[in-house]
């Protein structure tokens, strides 16, 4: 828990939440040494489009690549950064910004998260 959680405490509350959400929605957890993130699989639903990482969680359906856990483990990062907060900028900023404009998201890499960017809508 302290790894996923990048060793701040303020994220372990998020990540330890995430990892009863996703036993809840029938994910299989497992962690994923090389980002160190929690990844849940299988899950019948309980996140946003493609998946949703909260702390040091990736909640997601289907078994995710090594590029979009890169980009997942930066929200593990922003998490730890922002602690508790972060859920409430992340949504701020997607209500004003959403998708590839969001910075949470740019930061992530938006290649790496699946997002289409303006180079490639040409």
């Amino acid at each position: 828990m302290t790894r996923a959680s990048r060793g701040v405490s303020s994220a372990r509350i998020p990540t330890a939440l995430a990892l009863g959400w996703a036993r809840l929605w029938g994910g299989a957890v497992m962690f994923d040494d090389e980002f160190g993130l929690y990844v849940s699989t299988g899950m019948r639903g309980g996140f946003a489009r493609g998946g949703t990482t909260i702390g040091g969680v990736f909640l997601t359906r289907k078994p995710p690549s090594r590029r979009l856990l890169r980009h997942e483990a930066v929200h593990a990062d922003q998490w730890a950064r922002h602690g508790l907060g972060f859920a409430v900028r992340y949504l701020w900023e997607e209500l004003r910004n959403p998708g590839s404009r969001n910075k949470f998201e740019i930061e992530a890499g938006l290649e790496d998260g699946g997002y289409r960017t303006s180079s490639q809508s040409s």
